[in-house]
């Protein structure tokens, strides 16, 4: 019985995981611009906030989201400004960076910390994860499904985010790849940070 369950879930996710959206983009940017170690813990910190939807929607936070407009409402925009905060900060950074500045070890460095705490922000404030996985949650898994066996579904779906985005940042990391990226060098940034203002719009004015 869990096993269909399980690969009914796993399935899904690897879709919703694998099409373009906030994670993405902030991958991306952090590759290009920083490198594959602080996209490695921006990807880190995605997979953990992966982990922030299982408990909610297990301890019934992620119904009470979707019953209460304003309580959606409010998370939907606090998601929205954090990601345009993003945005607006990559443009910003363009104008005001030579572009050899962008390459690796130069001035555009985050922390480890940094890198965690954005991957997490845009993930965990994310509305459309909220959505997906209340759908997994209340559709794909059963209410009679141990709540053991629920935690494990959680922490394979941390896991399976971190590993994509893993997988990712070391392609998107690799000296070629940033180095052909690079090339471009303010027309990346700006456009990372048009993305990460477009998905913020998206989420304002959406759902």
């Amino acid at each position: 019985m869990y096993w269909t369950e399980f690969l009914t879930l796993a399935i899904a996710h690897l879709f919703a995981v694998a099409s373009p959206g906030p994670d993405f983009a902030i991958v991306v940017r952090q590759c290009v611009t920083c490198g594959t170690r602080t996209g490695l813990w921006t990807s880190f910190g995605i997979g953990s906030g992966i982990l922030l939807h299982v408990a909610y929607c297990i301890l019934g936070v992620a119904v009470l989201l979707s019953q209460s407009s304003v309580l959606f409402e409010a998370m939907k925009f606090v998601a929205a400004a954090y990601l345009f905060y993003l945005g607006g900060k990559s443009i910003r950074q363009s104008f005001s960076q030579p572009v050899t500045e962008f390459k690796e070890g130069d001035a555009i460095t985050l922390t480890p910390r940094q890198a965690f705490i954005q991957g997490f922000l845009t993930n965990g404030l994310n509305p459309k994860a909220t959505l997906f996985f209340l759908a997994l949650f209340t559709v794909v898994i059963s209410a009679d499904t141990p709540l053991s066996i629920q935690m494990i579904y959680g922490i394979y779906l941390a896991l399976a985010t971190f590993a994509w985005f893993s997988l990712l940042s070391m392609i998107l990391g690799r000296s070629a790849v940033r180095e052909f990226l690079l090339q471009a060098g303010k027309w990346v940034e700006r456009g990372m940070g048009v993305v990460l203002i477009l998905i913020a719009i998206q989420i304002a004015f959406s759902l």
